[in-house]
């Protein structure tokens, strides 16, 4: 991602002037997988095209890493599923990369009347284990229906994520279901969910959908979590979240890879800190670890957050959205047994494991979040890459049954970190281990490994890490606050244009953004050849 200094004046209103080294049919601002996509299509389609990158490597937050020292783990370090990437955009490019699908989809453990239980989603055992936790059929029947009306609206939504932008009304005629289409874009996603379950456990699995990243309450009137649960429900046209094979590196490093082959320009350790432009054509100033020069452009293609664009510009940068999530990586030595025996550690982090998740305890943290305190069981979900796909282990290591666990802890916004992220950060880790042991028969610190300095294999990354680390405004893994998927006022053709005919927005701020799906660069791309 570019790291963009604010301009001393607005860029719109004169054109540029000034010699530059360089002349591209496109520059890409923001090497990330978005900025990936679009500089393969564009070269692909004969464009000469220059992609600048300020970090050393490509791949922005979708990268694989080795975090530990000495410990041959490329863990996903940030973004870890893949749900959202289009098939046509894998097809489209000839990509070398593939994904696994998960033998679970979920495990929730439960305490119920005394006894140890959990809710298992996946495979053979799924209504065995809704009767075992709610005592009948009705709570498994209304899931079936409940995610049958979900599929039904990603076959008809998913398509159009890698077209133009369909209006409200055209988007809710292909949907064609007057009640899918009032729980999911008119009223709170709490009204759907409560009208449709009454286990307060399968209600809570069902909201997590509407959180992950997003600090919103079920009944929220901005339907900020509406928009979340549909992005996580549509993928693929099915929603299922999938494994990528070797790591979400291995997405990127295909895309370095087929823009390169494509004849696209990639440089690293170059950072984009100005756009000039006319609307006609553009200069990018550039600052590299030999100096600084500018590129001149025909268009400017913009991987980065909106703010990081309008400080570019040199225009009064958006408010930032607030980042709410707990990234931890973990290695093990071995999985934790679990306190529930009737469901094998293998299947249970094998899919999405979700602690203190249950419909209340997520009322009851968001309430305390939103009253400026840490929760006091903080809400996560968790899940192990290596059971599905060993091979970002090293031999060594697979061979003695190390394992990976992901976690994501919800409904922790920024503000919470702002006095003291350290403390914070070390507080909200220990609670959030806490409710995992709880359901554990071992601590889960007693298997994390060592790494070669003898420190236990664990980091954490609070919302002020990753603006940090990735300078996303406000720690937020979306840039901004998602949209509905279809056309508002002021929106373009494809959800990527700005106020600069020849300035696009490519990156996970862009409508349709959100998650690694590579949307934004293919839209902005198309953009790109419509008007060529």
């Amino acid at each position: 991602m570019p790291a963009p200094e604010p301009s001393a004046s607005p860029s719109s209103a004169r054109r540029p002037h000034a010699p530059a080294r360089d002349r591209y049919d496109a520059v890409i601002v923001g090497g990330g997988h978005n900025g990936l996509v679009a500089a393969a299509y564009l070269a692909r389609a004969g464009q000469s095209v220059l992609v600048l990158e300020r970090l050393d490597t490509t791949g922005g937050a979708a990268i694989s890493t080795r975090p530990f020292a000495g410990v041959d783990a490329r863990l996903s370090r940030y973004s870890y599923l893949v749900s959202l990437l289009p098939q046509k955009i894998v097809r489209d490019l000839g990509l070398d990369f593939a994904v696994r699908k998960r033998t679970v989809s979920s495990y929730t453990p439960a305490l119920r009347d005394g006894r140890l239980t959990g809710l298992l989603v996946g495979g053979d055992r799924t209504r065995e284990s809704f009767a075992a936790l709610t005592g009948g059929e009705r709570e498994y029947a209304a899931w079936q229906r409940f995610y049958a009306m979900t599929q039904r609206v990603a076959e008809r939504v998913f398509p159009t994520l890698t077209e133009p932008l369909p209006d409200r009304d055209v988007l809710r005629a292909r949907i064609d279901d007057a009640d899918a289409w009032r729980a999911l874009f008119e009223e709170p996603i709490g009204v759907a969910v409560e009208r449709n379950f009454t286990d307060d456990l399968v209600r809570g699995v069902v909201l997590t959908d509407a959180l992950i990243g997003t600090f919103a309450d079920a009944h929220d009137a901005s339907l900020l979590q509406n928009r979340c649960f549909l992005y996580h429900v549509i993928g693929g046209g099915t929603g299922d979240w999938d494994v990528p094979v070797g790591g979400m590196g291995a997405l990127t490093d295909a895309l370095a890879r087929t823009a390169r082959e494509a004849g696209a320009e990639i440089r690293v350790r170059h950072e984009a800190t100005r756009i000039e432009t006319d609307g006609r054509a553009a200069e990018v100033t550039v600052r590299t670890p030999d100096g600084e020069h500018t590129v001149a452009a025909h268009r400017v293609l913009v991987n980065a957050s909106p703010q990081a664009l309008a400080a570019l510009l040199g225009e009064t940068r958006p408010q930032p959205a607030e980042g709410a999530q707990l990234k931890v990586n973990m290695l093990l030595t071995r999985l934790p047994r679990l306190r529930d025996r009737s469901v094998d550690p293998r299947q249970a982090f094998a899919g999405t494991f979700h602690i203190a998740e249950g419909y209340a305890q997520l009322a009851d943290a968001y309430r305390e979040a939103a009253a400026g305190r840490l929760p006091t069981a903080p809400p996560s979900e968790i899940y192990c890459h290596s059971l599905t796909d060993p091979s970002i282990l090293g031999p060594d290591l697979a061979a003695r049954g190390y394992q990976t666990l992901t976690l994501f802890g919800l409904h922790t916004p920024a503000r919470l970190f702002a006095a003291d992220n350290e403390t914070a950060r070390a507080t909200l880790l220990k609670a959030t281990l806490a409710e995992l042991d709880a359901h554990l028969e071992e601590p889960i610190t007693d298997c994390l490994a060592l790494d070669e300095n003898g420190e236990p294999c664990i980091e954490a990354k609070t919302p002020l890490d990753l603006e940090r680390d990735l300078r996303l405004p406000g720690g937020h893994i979306f840039h901004r606050d998602l949209s509905f998927p279809y056309a508002d006022e002021g929106v373009g053709r494809w959800g990527v244009e700005t106020a600069h005919a020849n300035v696009l927005l490519c990156g996970a701020g862009a409508v349709r953004g959100g998650g690694v799906s590579g949307v934004p660069g293919h839209n902005a791309a198309m953009a790109v050849l419509e008007a060529s």
